[in-house]
């Protein structure tokens, strides 16, 4: 793990005034990610789900395109009680930084979806560090809350990208139902698909200004409601303390 690269970004939050965690209270708060092993050997991984016995999920959104549903959405998820995790692109904030407050306002996390919406896995450290930091003071500067997760561009990550994001103290989420809502399908097709595939910790993924979501939410969300499932950010949604993420991604609680 390059310690150096956390020391840097560290020494660049604290004369922006952001208050970050030491190497060692990271240690102690479970922060870092051990690999895990698989056919292949040792390997990181980021989060697609959480092992919990409670009827809890997660809903999710990348912005980094337009911002034409924002309006929408809030008061989509605000008329189902629904509280959701906006990735967003530093790109983004940038454009839309009054989107960024109402959503923030309306109970919804704001996290770091890069800035630049790069290739990660064809980044260097140093560039990923500078990406990620570029988003991070973008978001705080708005919210006042600086982001812990993080979601990578298309989905993709290796082990280096893990691992720095992991010494940065960020969790990587990615998912385990995808809407593939930026495939432009119908509404009830993404309902047939993300309905079928809920359980307990399940991370759904969508993106904001897509044509069909908003309608789709509105038949995807009071069903898992009425299944029993309770929507919470994905903050919420982790598991507290130390853990270990399996094979298939899935975040499981140490008993000791």
């Amino acid at each position: 793990m390059k310690i150096y690269l956390l020391k840097a970004v560290q020494a660049k939050l604290l004369a922006a005034g952001v208050a970050v965690l030491t190497v060692g209270s990271m240690i102690v708060a479970g922060v870092f990610q051990q690999g895990v092993m698989t056919s292949a050997g040792e390997q990181y991984l980021p989060i697609y789900s959480v092992e919990t016995p409670e009827k809890k999920i997660s809903l999710t959104f990348d912005a980094a395109w337009e911002n034409s549903d924002t309006d929408i959405l809030i008061e989509l998820l605000d008329q189902y009680q629904v509280k959701a995790t906006f990735f967003a692109t530093g790109d983004w904030v940038s454009r839309y930084p009054e989107d960024v407050k109402k959503l923030f306002n309306a109970g919804h996390e704001i996290q770091n979806h890069s800035d630049s919406h790069p290739h990660p896995n064809q980044l260097s450290r140093e560039e990923l560090v500078e990406d990620t930091y570029a988003c991070d003071k973008k978001i705080k500067e708005l919210t006042g809350v600086f982001p812990n997760l993080y979601r990578t561009p298309y989905g993709e990550y290796n082990d280096q990208v893990i691992s720095t994001l992991n010494s940065l103290g960020k969790k990587t989420i990615q998912w385990d139902v995808d809407s593939i809502d930026w495939k432009d399908p119908t509404p009830q097709e993404m309902y047939d698909r993300v309905v079928g595939k809920v359980t307990n910790g399940s991370i759904l993924l969508f993106h904001n200004d897509k044509p069909n979501t908003p309608e789709a939410l509105r038949m995807i969300l009071p069903e898992l409601k009425k299944q029993g499932y309770e929507f919470v950010t994905v903050n919420d949604l982790l598991v507290k303390g130390k853990f270990h993420i399996n094979s298939n991604g899935r975040m499981i609680k140490d008993e000791t």
